[in-house]
């Protein structure tokens, strides 16, 4: 289960809604190990594309390096899909790469990138490993205090 802040949330919801009609993409780093989603690090969809998005390599080097120096860790690696459903694509299943994140979906279909709109957003989350994709549910919280001592 992936458990997020209202805060990240939100903030990866309008990114999705900011760059549409291209895919947003970008990560959420946390301290290594804690599985915390907590410092959200929006990126630049090098392929500028509707249907695709790709991590500058530039800015995806800078951001591993601040990671490791900080020691955080990938927690959440999401993009948005934009006129089709928030599941993975065969070309997302091959590029995802790392297997302790959470692979976040955002779809901005149907009127859902306007910020007028006020219906449902579909926002989905996966664990992808080796191939084989697993969705899971999605708890969103006021903050992770919330959660503390639970199991």
């Amino acid at each position: 289960m992936l458990t997020i802040e209202q805060v990240t949330y939100d903030a990866i919801v309008a990114h999705a809604r900011k760059d549409h009609p291209d895919e947003a993409c970008g990560v959420v780093a946390g301290p290594a190990g804690s599985d915390r989603a907590v410092r959200l690090v929006p990126m630049l969809n090098a392929a500028m594309s509707p249907t695709f998005y790709e991590f500058d390599s530039g800015d995806l080097l800078r951001l591993y390096k601040e990671m490791d120096a900080r020691d955080e860790e990938p927690v959440v690696i999401y993009h948005s899909h934009t006129g089709t459903e928030a599941y993975p694509s065969r070309t997302d299943i091959n590029l995802a790469q790392e297997p302790g994140a959470h692979y976040v979906l955002v779809s901005t279909r149907d009127g859902a990138h306007s910020a007028a709109y006020d219906g449902p957003v579909e926002f989905r989350s996966y664990r992808i490993v080796d191939g084989e994709v697993r969705e899971e549910e999605v708890r969103v919280v006021g903050s992770y205090q919330e959660t503390e001592g639970e199991h």
